[in-house]
């Protein structure tokens, strides 16, 4: 037998695309799309599976795709029930423009759902040197749900309407004939138009995501009639004109007529129960808090872009680059997820290769430094060494060293360590009184355990779905099997869930 020779390069490059090819979902045999159901051959899923490997190739953009698509989607989605449209169809929008709201196709197409200027206004938007709403992402939704509306009802088969939403209905008609219409089940084969299987690489590679990506802040709607200015509008909603400009690129030089009401979106926090909110948890180690704690001088201190504080590259975290985790789960889940090494992590981090991260909690993405900005910390109870490196960026060898202290439990309320100059070996330690501990606000997704910390169940736990969240995603996050989480809420092999419904998780 002969054994072909590889060099090191080729071996490294094949172990990392193996490495991210494995987070992408693999493209199964049968689909169900706007109430039909898709059978898929071989060939096709080959197709398919190598445009959704493609998608989930770089980490760090699908990442900034999904953050733009988790901000508009709750917006795409009412629009499109509102036209009677089906939520399948929000997808289309992703493929179509990556949800760029001044995207320019080479064919001079524009906007969220890329329109050229006779087809926006066969669906009465707007189009001229004042307004142009194609880039407005309620009025463009609710002219694509038209269109494709029109085009269904010619076909009666959400699948040609897709495809005519490419080639237009014509088009289509001398593609397909008639000899779909009307069908609720199909095949999809190599011969499958191209446009439609790029749209299914897009469902299969985003479904799983959708609302996983959260921050605490939402994109708000509100009616507005001119004439006005976003000038004007944003002394009166106290923001800035450039957000304004920034989430409206829609309007053409600030201003906005008066012929009609506009649908103007501003970034808003968000402090609905179904949302990430603030909630206040008492400093004690008994509590499943996060444990990088805001002391009296203000540590850590979080700069950057706070908004997208979840994303690498966004934040420093006492000057130095870090990340927000939203949700608990193992480091490597975490790393794979947003592009970052797991050996380097967790060498950053000061981590054991069994820890998990904590939703809730700071974490650096570049080497912490060998001592702090300020010169001492006075120890709060049930702090560990752990937890004062991270708050200050300090490593947590480092500490040690300059306190030449290297168990938590020889930590003691008021103690003062040294986290610039080195304890002389004699020195004892300075303690001063502290008060009782206070309430402090930590960030944190949204609640996906019961809400009573002190008495935690020891079995099991409640999950409460939320807007955009599968089976699948739920599973993964708590690290069980779909099939768990069917049998526990004995749903057989029911994979459909609701907003608001509660689902049994146990400990494993």
């Amino acid at each position: 037998m002969r054994f072909q020779k590889f060099s090191l390069p080729f071996l490294i490059f094949s172990f990392f695309a193996f490495k991210i090819f494995a987070q992408a979902p693999k493209v199964p045999e049968t689909i169900s799309f706007a109430n039909m159901t898709l059978h898929l051959d071989s060939r096709a899923q080959r197709d398919i599976q190598l445009d959704v490997n493609a998608l989930h190739r770089n980490p760090r953009y699908f990442n900034q795709k999904m953050e733009r698509v988790n901000l508009y989607m709750p917006i795409i989605e009412r629009v499109l029930q509102e036209q009677g449209a089906p939520d399948d169809l929000k997808y289309l929008v992703i493929q179509e423009s990556g949800l760029i709201p001044d995207a320019v196709s080479s064919s001079n197409a524009v906007g969220f759902w890329q329109f050229k200027k006779g087809t926006a206004e066969e669906v009465f938007l707007q189009v001229d040197h004042q307004i142009d709403e194609r880039k407005n992402i309620v009025a463009s939704t609710r002219g694509a749900a038209l269109y494709l509306k029109k085009n269904n009802s010619r076909f009666d088969n959400w699948v040609c309407a897709v495809v005519a939403y490419q080639m237009g209905p014509g088009g289509a008609q001398g593609y397909f004939g008639n000899r779909y219409n009307g069908d609720r089940k199909m095949k999809i084969t190599k011969n499958t138009h191209w446009y439609f299987k790029k749209y299914l690489a897009h469902k299969i590679a985003f479904q799983d995501h959708i609302g996983t990506l959260v921050s605490n802040q939402y994109l708000k709607e509100v009616k507005v009639q001119g004439p006005t200015s976003l000038k004007k509008l944003a002394r009166d909603l106290n923001v800035s004109e450039s957000h304004l400009e920034t989430y409206n690129k829609w309007v053409s030089h600030g201003k906005i007529p008066g012929d009609k009401p506009y649908s103007l979106t501003y970034l808003e926090e968000d402090t609905t129960p179904d949302r990430p909110v603030l909630v206040s948890f008492p400093e004690e180690p008994s509590m499943q808090s996060p444990e990088v704690v805001k002391n009296h001088e203000g540590f850590p201190k979080i700069t950057g872009n706070k908004a997208f504080s979840h994303l690498p590259e966004m934040i420093k975290i006492n000057g130095i680059k870090g990340i927000l985790v939203t949700q608990t789960m193992s480091q490597e889940a975490f790393t794979e997820k947003v592009g970052i090494r797991e050996g380097k992590f967790r060498r950053v981090n000061d981590l054991k290769k069994s820890d998990k991260v904590i939703g809730g909690r700071y974490y650096y993405t570049k080497r912490k430094k060998s001592k702090a900005k300020v010169a001492e910390h006075v120890v709060k109870k049930g702090e560990t060494l752990w937890q004062i490196s991270q708050a200050y960026g300090i490593r947590l060898h480092s500490l040690m060293a300059k306190n030449i202290i290297y168990r938590d439990k020889d930590l003691k309320p008021g103690m003062v360590l040294k986290l610039q100059e080195y304890r002389r070996r004699n020195e004892g330690f300075e303690f001063v009184q502290v008060s009782p501990a206070k309430t402090t606000s930590y960030p944190i997704p949204t609640p996906t355990k019961p809400a009573n910390y002190n008495n935690p169940p020891t079995t099991t736990q409640t999950h409460i779905v939320s807007r955009g969240e599968t089976l699948y995603a739920i599973a993964k996050q708590y690290e069980v099997s779909v099939k768990n989480i069917q049998q526990w809420n004995n749903m057989g092999n029911q994979t459909t869930i609701h907003v608001g419904q509660k689902l049994i998780i146990q400990d494993q």
